[in-house]
């Protein structure tokens, strides 16, 4: 008899025992295709179709209208939005899952369209030289407006409100978005970041905002409730550059975090080939887990055996999946008796309506050639 996957061994999340360790990843679907931005009942299905998973991590809600930046992305800002997130959370759970959602906010990856004309919020005026997908289609990024030590306080407060709803509306807890080059991962980096008052300069003060946000949202959620997601080695992608600072920036985020009791950190290992970057980490749970106390959670690019063995290894606690989770609603059944995979189709990631979205077959039901 073959020995339990480590994947499906059970986890003990804070006070929450998830039934196995696949994660599924946050994942921008643009399914809320309406004017109050509010998850809709095709999204409720597509969360509860995933529910065997040991944690659902949402897609990115924005936490205010300043935070939008892409089209059809749901938020959880409005009164409407969470009565609406109730009947995801309620799905979920008929089914036995657990759910957390993933507090957003873009910063400089927004455009002038989402906000009136105005311009977007960052820690400086600085262009990501990005593209941002608006109701137009995809439009080149602006210079952003750099934040005042006013809009900021106020960001902060929004990530607490916002966290609040999460609650309100069901949620067992909330990830806050701290990478991919939105807001505060702008803060954090040099290259985004030139300000030359308490939010700039220094590595303490480049990072204050997360710790700040971190002390607000443990205002309205239990501390092991929440989750920290951050990409260390992040570059090429959303403005985003490396540099001297850039790995031991992290470093010092990452040892922080251990003066709280989170639910875990959700660290991704790099989007690219970093080998030859300067100032890159290629391995980030290798670098990592050493300095992390808590639950870990790693992704980016795992497969059922990888990501036994990342667990096997003591590199990470959880494992997250993403495209993976896209084309099969059950990839933990499958994992579990090691079933051929669907494959996703990237042409319906962003599309409206059910294809591609709630549409691939679960074990059983896929059509014969």
């Amino acid at each position: 008899m073959s020995k339990e996957q480590a994947l499906l061994k059970t986890y003990t999340l804070g006070d929450i025992i998830l039934k196995n360790r696949v994660v599924m990843a946050p994942l921008t679907r643009s399914r809320a295709d309406n004017p109050g931005r509010v998850p809709t009942d095709l999204m409720a299905e597509y969360y509860s179709q995933r529910a065997s998973a040991g944690l659902i991590i949402t897609e990115g809600s924005q936490i205010s209208e300043r935070a939008v930046g892409y089209i059809n992305t749901p938020g959880i800002h409005s009164k409407d939005q969470v009565e609406e997130w109730k009947k995801v959370t309620q799905a979920v759970h008929e089914r036995g899952g657990r759910i957390f959602l993933q507090l957003w906010h873009v910063g400089r990856m927004s455009h002038p369209d989402f906000h009136n004309g105005e311009l977007p919020l960052s820690a400086s005026a600085l262009n990501p030289n990005s593209q941002s997908y608006t109701p137009q289609g995809f439009k080149d990024t602006v210079d952003p407006k750099a934040m005042t030590i006013e809009e900021i306080k106020e960001t902060i407060g929004d990530y607490g409100r916002s966290a609040s709803n999460a609650m309100a509306a069901g949620m067992d807890g909330v990830e806050i978005h701290a990478s991919n080059g939105y807001l505060l991962h702008q803060f954090f980096n040099r290259t985004s970041n030139i300000r030359t008052d308490e939010y700039g300069g220094s590595i303490g003060n480049r990072t204050k905002i997360l710790f700040e946000v971190i002390d607000e949202v443990r205002k309205h959620v239990p501390e092991n409730r929440i989750g920290v997601r951050l990409n260390p080695s992040l570059h090429g992608a959303f403005g985003m550059s490396l540099d001297e600072e850039t790995i031991p920036g992290f470093e010092y985020i990452v040892k922080r975090l251990n003066d709280y009791k989170l639910a875990y950190l959700h660290l991704s290992e790099p989007f690219t080939d970093v080998t030859n970057v300067p100032g890159a980490e290629p391995n980030i749970a290798v670098h990592f887990r050493p300095l992390y106390k808590g639950t870990l959670i790693i992704n980016s690019n795992f497969d059922r055996d990888k990501g036994n063995r990342v667990i096997e290894e003591g590199l990470a606690d959880l494992v997250a999946y993403g495209k993976l989770f896209i084309s099969n609603p059950d990839l933990v059944e499958r994992f579990a008796c090691d079933a051929k995979l669907n494959e996703w189709d990237q042409n319906t990631f962003y599309t409206p309506g059910p294809k591609g979205y709630t549409d691939y077959p679960m074990l059983g039901q896929e059509k014969p050639n």
